[in-house]
C-alpha cells in the first residue's frame, strides 16, 4: 500500500465511520462500540504512517512525503493533493491518540434530552476526518476547504451537546471562525491571481506558491499575510481574538471540549508555521513584533484572569490561551529550536490539556456543579481522582518531568537569542502559571470538606454531607476513578512522563521540516538545530 492511499484513507476512515455510526441510533451501544473500533483502526493506521514517513528523506530536503494529487478542478488549477512533513505528521498523530480516549470518556456520558452518544461520536468523528484533511492538504484551496468545514461539527458538537449556554457559545465559535475563514479567502484568491500574473496560469500548489515567494514584493506579501494572520489568529487565539474560546470551552461537552481545546486551535498555529511564514517570508519577518507583542500579552492576562476564573471548564480555555502565548512567541522567534519547542508544544499541550480537561470534567459528574467553590477536600475521598489532577496541573505548570517543560524550555531557549525581551517577559508568565494552578488544585483537592465532598457515617465514603444540595444535583455518592476511567487516563499520564524524558523520537520527526522552513523564511539560524 503506498504512502499516498494510507493518508487518504486516514482522511476518509473518519468519516465514514461517523456515516456509519450516526445511522445506529437505533443501537447505543453497538454504535459506541463501532465508533471505538473506528478510532483504533486510525490510531494503527496513523502508526503505519508515522513508521512509512522517513526521517533520512526529510533531512536530505524532501518537503512532504506519502503525498496523493489527482485533478480535482482543473480550470482553477485546483488538485485534491494530501501529504505531510514532520509538523503534519505530529499533529495528525496527537489527534489518532486523543480521539480513542475521548471516545472512551464519552461512553456513558449524560447528555441533554433528546440527545444520542451515537450522534456525539459520529460528529467527533467527523471533526477527527476533517482535522486530518486540513494538515495534509498540500493545496492552499483544499486546504482552505477542509478550514470551513471542521467547523461544521465542532458546531453542532457544541450547539447539540453542550451546557445551557450552548447556542450561545456555538454561534459565537462559528460566527469568529466563519469572518477569519472568509478574510483568509480574499488572500487564498489573491495568492491565485498573483501566482496568474507571474506564472502565467494561477496555481493553489503550495510547493509552487512557495517558490514563487520570494519574488512577490513586500507589500503584497503583507496583505496576503495578514488575511492568513487574521484566520489563523482567531483559531489560535491571540489575544484579542481569543473571546469565543473561553464560552466555546465552557459550554462544550467534555469530549468536544478535550478536541477544540487540544487539537482544533492548533490549526492556528499550524497555520503559522505551514502558511504565513514559508508563502509570506517577508512580510512575516516585518510584522513578527506585532505577533510578539500579542503573544507576551496574551501569556500575561490569560494567566491572570486564570487565577480568578470560578468555572472549572473555563478556567482550561484560559490556561490554554497562555500557552498559545508561547506557542507563537516561539514559531515568531525564527530559529530551529523554537520552532521545534513550538510544534513540540503543541503535541505536548494537547495531552496535558487532554488530561488536565478529562479530569475535570470527571470532576463535574461526580460533584455535580462547575464552581470551584463548591468542591474542596476531594484527596481525602477520591485519592486516584486528586493524584490524576495532580499530575494535569503539573504538566500544565511545565514542571521538570513533564512533558509540556521540554517543549516551553526549548521556546525559551530558541526565543531568547533574537527576542532577549519578549523571552524575558514571557518567562513571567511561568511565575502566574505557578500560581493558577497550584491555586486551583488547594482549593478543589485540598482543605477541608465541602458540600461535593463525602462523608460516610463512620467517616468513611459513601454518604453526601449535604443531602439536600444533592438531591437538587441528582447525586447520591462521590466515587473515586472506575476501572473505565483509569483505563481512559493512562495512556495520556504515560505519554506525559514519556515524552518528558524521552522527547527524541518526536523531534528526530519535527526537526527537518522545521529547519526547512527557517530556510524558507530566508534567516540564519542564531541557536542552531535541536536533536
Amino acid at each position: 500500500m503506498s504512502g499516498g492511499i494510507v493518508l487518504l484513507i486516514l482522511l476518509l476512515l473518519p468519516l465514514v465511520g461517523a456515516a456509519v455510526v450516526a445511522s445506529m441510533a437505533g443501537n447505543q451501544r453497538a454504535a459506541k462500540l463501532t465508533a471505538f473500533a473506528f478510532a483504533i483502526v486510525e490510531l494503527v493506521l496513523t502508526a503505519v504512517a508515522w513508521f512509512a514517513y522517513s526521517v533520512a528523506d526529510a533531512e536530505a530536503g524532501t518537503r512532504f512525503q506519502l503525498e496523493l494529487a489527482v485533478d480535482w478542478i482543473p480550470a482553477f488549477g485546483t488538485r485534491f493533493a494530501l501529504g505531510v512533513d514532520g509538523i503534519a505528521l505530529v499533529m495528525i498523530a496527537l489527534t489518532a491518540v486523543l480521539v480513542p480516549i475521548v471516545l472512551g470518556f464519552s461512553w456513558e456520558e449524560k447528555l441533554p434530552a433528546g440527545r444520542t452518544v451515537s450522534g456525539l461520536m459520529a460528529l467527533i468523528l467527523a471533526t477527527q476526518g476533517l482535522l486530518v484533511g486540513v494538515f495534509a492538504a498540500t493545496d492552499v484551496f483544499l486546504f482552505y476547504v477542509f478550514f470551513e468545514a471542521m467547523l461544521i461539527p465542532m458546531y453542532f458538537l457544541i450547539g447539540r451537546f453542550g451546557g445551557p449556554r450552548r447556542q450561545y457559545a456555538a454561534v459565537k465559535f462559528f460566527l469568529y471562525s466563519l469572518l477569519g475563514g472568509l478574510i483568509m479567502l480574499a488572500s487564498v484568491i489573491g495568492l491565485f491571481v498573483v501566482s496568474g500574473q507571474r506564472l502565467g496560469q494561477g496555481t493553489f500548489s503550495w510547493g509552487e506558491l512557495q517558490q514563487l515567494a520570494a519574488t512577490l514584493p513586500e507589500s503584497t506579501q503583507i496583505w496576503l499575510f495578514l488575511g492568513f494572520f487574521v484566520a489563523f489568529a482567531i483559531k489560535a487565539p491571540l489575544v484579542p481574538f481569543h473571546t469565543w474560546l473561553p464560552d466555546a470551552g465552557q459550554q462544550a461537552p467534555v469530549g468536544a471540549g478535550v478536541l477544540l481545546v487540544g487539537v482544533l486551535d492548533k490549526v492556528g498555529t499550524f497555520g503559522f508555521l505551514r502558511y504565513c511564514l514559508p508563502l509570506f517570508p517577508l512580510a512575516s519577518q516585518r510584522l513578527a513584533p506585532l505577533v510578539l507583542v500579542l503573544a507576551v500579552i496574551g501569556i500575561l492576562y490569560a494567566g491572570m484572569v486564570a487565577i480568578g476564573q470560578k468555572d472549572l471548564k473555563r478556567f482550561v480555555p484560559y490556561t490554554s490561551i497562555a500557552h498559545f502565548g508561547f506557542i507563537a512567541l516561539g514559531i515568531f522567534a525564527f530559529s530551529t529550536q523554537a520552532f521545534a519547542g513550538s510544534t513540540l508544544y503543541m503535541v505536548n499541550h494537547g495531552i496535558s490539556t487532554g488530561l488536565l480537561f478529562i479530569v475535570i470534567g470527571l470532576l463535574i459528574v461526580r460533584g455535580g456543579s462547575t464552581l470551584v467553590a463548591d468542591y474542596g477536600g476531594v484527596h481525602k475521598v477520591a485519592p486516584l481522582l486528586a493524584g490524576t489532577f495532580l499530575v494535569a496541573v503539573l504538566a500544565s505548570l511545565a514542571l521538570p518531568g513533564t512533558n509540556s517543560f521540554v517543549s516551553e524550555f526549548l521556546v525559551l531557549i530558541g526565543s531568547f537569542p533574537r527576542e532577549p525581551v519578549f523571552t524575558i517577559l514571557a518567562t513571567v508568565g511561568i511565575i502566574v502559571a505557578a500560581l493558577y494552578v497550584l491555586w486551583l488544585y488547594q482549593r478543589t483537592m485540598q482543605g477541608p470538606l465541602r458540600g461535593t465532598a463525602v462523608l460516610g457515617a463512620a467517616g468513611g465514603p459513601g454518604t453526601v454531607i449535604d443531602p439536600v444540595a444533592a438531591a437538587e444535583k441528582g447525586r447520591t455518592s462521590f466515587t473515586d476513578l472506575g476501572k473505565r476511567e483509569i483505563a481512559v487516563l493512562t495512556p495520556l499520564i504515560v505519554l506525559i512522563i514519556l515524552l518528558g524524558f524521552f522527547p527524541g523520537p518526536v523531534l528526530d520527526v519535527i526537526n527537518p521540516s522545521v529547519q526547512s522552513t527557517l530556510t524558507e523564511v530566508g534567516l540564519v539560524d542564531p541557536v542552531g538545530a535541536t536533536r
